[in-house]
């Protein structure tokens, strides 16, 4: 029995070309820091270190913890006073890498569908931005927290994807068995063979899939405009 549905959200819900948007956002971010001193080439390996050390992370520490505790190592612990700088960027300038994404009018009528059929509802966003963050990315496609009934970001995650324990922290939070979900996602191995690990059933929506090296199983892929009657199929 279907119970919960998950949704990835770059690429997924949210149309992206990621090969646009970083770019764009590491240029902003690293614009931003340089009126605080900092040295735009040196912040961004900074983060990209901060990043990977996230992924890499073994659960004892949220991955804002461990972000912060790799940017500290480098720039000294009174950096750590600039986290709430940066988090400002996240409702200013980042805004402007909306230009690199697309409109998706599905995306609220699929959220609703969810709702309306009492399946949770949940965002399973790779979680290597703050909350602010997500909730801006959210917001390119006229979607609201209240949307969901949880949704990952750093500061309440300690796992990343392809990590399968990063989908087993959702299940355990909402006591359900990998067969009691779906996920929609596009990156054929963060998505797909993380999931699939579990036991998950995963769909990749076209668009924006990403097919990765490191994937050994396929996946469906779907349209966008599939996704509902791809849901009520499960129910």
């Amino acid at each position: 029995m279907l119970k919960a549905v998950l949704f990835d959200l770059d690429g997924t819900l949210l149309p992206m070309n990621e090969e646009t948007f970083i770019p764009k956002y590491l240029d902003l971010l690293s614009t931003r820091m340089e009126s605080k001193g900092y040295n735009k080439e040196t912040f961004i390996k900074v983060l990209w270190s901060g990043t990977k050390k996230m992924y890499l992370n073994d659960g004892t520490k949220t991955n804002e913890e461990v972000f912060w505790g790799e940017f500290a190592s480098y720039f000294g612990n009174d950096a750590l006073k600039d986290k709430n700088y940066i988090d400002e960027f996240y409702t200013n300038e980042f805004l402007q890498t909306k230009s690199e994404c697309q409109d998706n009018p599905l995306a609220k009528q699929i959220v609703k569908f969810v709702k309306e059929n009492n399946l949770l509802c949940i965002l399973s966003t790779n979680p290597l931005f703050p909350r602010v963050a997500t909730k801006s990315r959210m917001g390119f496609v006229n979607l609201q927290e209240t949307d969901f009934d949880y949704y990952s970001y750093y500061e309440n995650s300690k796992y990343t994807k392809p990590n399968p324990l990063y989908f087993q922290d959702i299940l355990d939070r909402y006591n359900l068995k990998p067969k009691e979900v779906i996920l929609f996602g596009n990156n054929t191995y963060e998505d797909g063979e993380c999931a699939y690990q579990l036991g998950m059933k995963t769909y990749l929506v076209k668009g924006y899939i990403i097919y990765n090296s490191k994937a050994v199983h396929t996946f469906q892929e779907i349209e966008m405009e599939e996704v509902i009657s791809t849901i009520k199929n499960h129910l």
